[in-house]
């Protein structure tokens, strides 16, 4: 296993890593400039993309000619030719220390994506699922900081977490009627070092990998919930995970160079880069697209 600095692009908060198989291209974001990343595996052809407000995640769109953005003012979808932002929807309009965070797409094109305070105080966030026609759903309620959803590749089980509480739940999910039930523990998260569960990935053999931020570790959790690896950074400010590349078999990393409260630490030189570890030995499964 080596890891290595794909891109230093020092990001202000870099989050959201998404491997898009048929373009074979990297996205990323960096959630409080306001901007979405594009990239090759190998780190070069950097394009970028401004948005009008600062973004918690990203779906690319079924004709790949666009994404759809959870801001903090709602959902937007994105147009990749123009830069034009448009807004969907905005369910928390009414509510202004709130943003739309964290989110994925499920196999039938679903975005779900999750509210956060922002100062990471109270339960005023929501899960919330975008389905393809732009109908909205709240999934859930009474969240302080939403991250990591994704699904397991039986598309049977929603893992999700809500940063602070120091778990990581489980759902049963329906991949039929996007209905997600019945939550519960999956695994307690080790905070005795400060860290915090942020964003998740599954990979193919169904272990869920999370970036503990502020504690620079990746975990590696089995399906029962156990912990089976653990992976030192180079940073502790790390924020969210993704395989990528040809063949699905490298992790990419992202990080952010500036925390964003105070009472959080500083990092080194290497803060706030998009980060590849290589020859792990484990693949992902390709992430779909949003759109019926």
């Amino acid at each position: 296993m080596r890891i290595e600095v794909l891109i230093d692009v020092k990001t202000t908060l870099g989050e959201g890593p998404l491997w898009d198989a048929e373009q074979e291209r990297l996205y990323f974001i960096d959630s409080f400039d306001g901007r979405v990343f594009r990239t090759t595996a190998d780190g070069r052809e950097v394009r970028a993309w401004d948005v009008p407000a600062k973004i918690g995640s990203m779906a690319l769109r079924k004709d790949g000619q666009g994404a759809i953005v959870s801001l903090q003012t709602g959902f937007h979808a994105l147009d990749f030719r123009s830069g034009d932002c448009d807004l969907i929807v905005d369910p928390e309009s009414d509510k202004p220390t709130t943003r739309i965070n964290d989110g994925k797409v499920d196999r039938r094109g679903r975005f779900f994506a999750g509210s956060m305070d922002t100062m990471e105080e109270g339960p005023h966030g929501a899960l919330y699922r975008l389905d393809p026609d732009f109908t909205l759903t709240t999934v859930d309620r009474g969240i302080i900081c939403s991250n990591g959803p994704c699904f397991s590749p039986d598309d049977r089980t929603f893992y999700f977490a809500d940063t602070w509480t120091g778990e990581i739940w489980a759902y049963d999910y329906d991949i039929d009627t996007g209905t997600a039930s019945n939550r519960r523990t999956f695994t307690k998260v080790d905070t005795s070092r400060g860290g915090a569960a942020d964003g998740s990935t599954v990979d193919a053999e169904g272990f869920l990998w999370n970036a503990l931020v502020y504690d620079g570790r990746l975990v590696r959790y089995a399906p029962d919930g156990s912990v089976d690896r653990i992976i030192d950074m180079p940073v502790k400010k790390i924020t969210s995970v993704m395989f990528g590349g040809p063949k699905l078999d490298v992790l990419y990393v992202t990080s952010m160079a500036k925390p964003p409260l105070p009472r959080f630490p500083g990092d080194g030189a290497l803060r706030g880069s998009l980060f590849a570890i290589y020859d792990l030995g484990i693949t992902g499964v390709p992430e779909p697209r949003f759109g019926a």
